[in-house]
């Protein structure tokens, strides 16, 4: 991330990181770190690349990601198994949409919406039928900014770790998280 030599005394309060702490990460003196933001003194551009560089890495290791914000518990339903079927554990687990998943891999996504629509015109009867195109699966280090981001234009997001799925994210869990801050 940019900052401006204006910002680093914002950006490090936001931190709860103290002079000394954010001096002895950036490798330079408290008292260039008081002079700088107190705008005394305009540091030479390696102090200010060590500042930032250090500001940068305390902010990158501080973000949310996508595994503190994941349910582990996956309930899922298999390709074939029947629309009642998805309509029953939906119910049982008062959720609104379940993946469809074969051999570890998303292959598709079955909602109320879609349950409703294929119960209202007869549309088959095993959830390939009636499913809707996979959610997008991510890393379990992706950021809480990408989840966002994704979360905008799909019901749920399938979190990864090398290579299986090990957990999802609704709007409803992001939400959560946000607000028990």
């Amino acid at each position: 991330m940019a900052y401006e030599i204006d910002e680093i005394k914002k950006v490090r309060k936001t931190l709860n990181l103290t002079q000394t702490e954010l001096a002895k990460r950036a490798n330079v003196s408290q008292s260039l770190i008081a002079k700088v933001e107190s705008g005394r003194l305009d540091p030479t551009y390696s102090n200010a690349t060590k500042i930032f560089n250090a500001l940068d890495s305390l902010q990158k290791k501080r973000e949310v990601k996508a595994h503190e914000i994941m349910n582990d518990r996956i309930v899922s339903i298999s390709p074939g198994e029947s629309i009642r079927n998805a309509i029953e554990k939906m119910k049982k687990h008062k959720i609104s949409q379940l993946p469809v998943i074969d051999d570890h891999k998303a292959i598709g996504l079955v909602s109320e919406s879609t349950l409703l629509d294929a119960v209202l015109n007869s549309k088959g009867n095993d959830v390939t039928a009636i499913m809707r195109e996979a959610p997008p699966v991510i890393s379990r280090d992706s950021s809480v900014n990408v989840v966002s981001s994704l979360l905008k234009h799909y019901p749920l997001v399938l979190v990864s770790e090398s290579g299986r799925l090990v957990g999802l994210i609704t709007k409803s869990d992001l939400l959560t998280k946000i607000y028990s801050k």
